[in-house]
């Protein structure tokens, strides 16, 4: 980040710059492979949502986590980061990098809230 704003004030500092933080902060968008739960939740294959967290997960792992089965169903644009994974033969594992809930509303949920509570029922009729 090279601008934020403190206050009612905008801090800058220069891209080489080095403040020891790397605060993923804001709307970022998403590829998401087709025919994944994810993009099906959505209804489309690009996404924007909202980050703020300093942690990325490791891309040198994604083909050993990939050979054990684990998807990953949505990538930065540049293929880079991962944004979101699932497991195929699960009846609803998604882990996403950012923060669905920061455009959730308590009469309009977040796609993802709503599809998790909507696969918590149904696996409730089969108990």
């Amino acid at each position: 980040m090279t601008e934020w704003v403190k206050g009612n004030e905008l801090q800058k500092r220069s891209a080489a710059g080095d403040l020891g933080g790397t605060m993923r902060l804001g709307a970022y968008k998403a590829a998401l492979k087709k025919d994944t739960r994810i993009a099906d939740i959505y209804g489309d294959t690009d996404i924007s949502e909202r980050h703020r967290h300093r942690y990325e997960v490791n891309i040198d792992y994604k083909d050993k986590l990939e050979s054990c089965g684990l998807v990953f169903s949505g990538m930065s644009p540049d293929g880079l980061l991962p944004e979101t994974i699932e497991y195929k033969d699960h009846p609803w594992f998604i882990g996403v990098q950012y923060h669905p809930e920061l455009k959730s509303r308590p009469l309009d949920p977040h796609p993802l809230f709503a599809s998790f509570v909507e696969a918590a029922l149904e696996q409730s009729r089969l108990v």
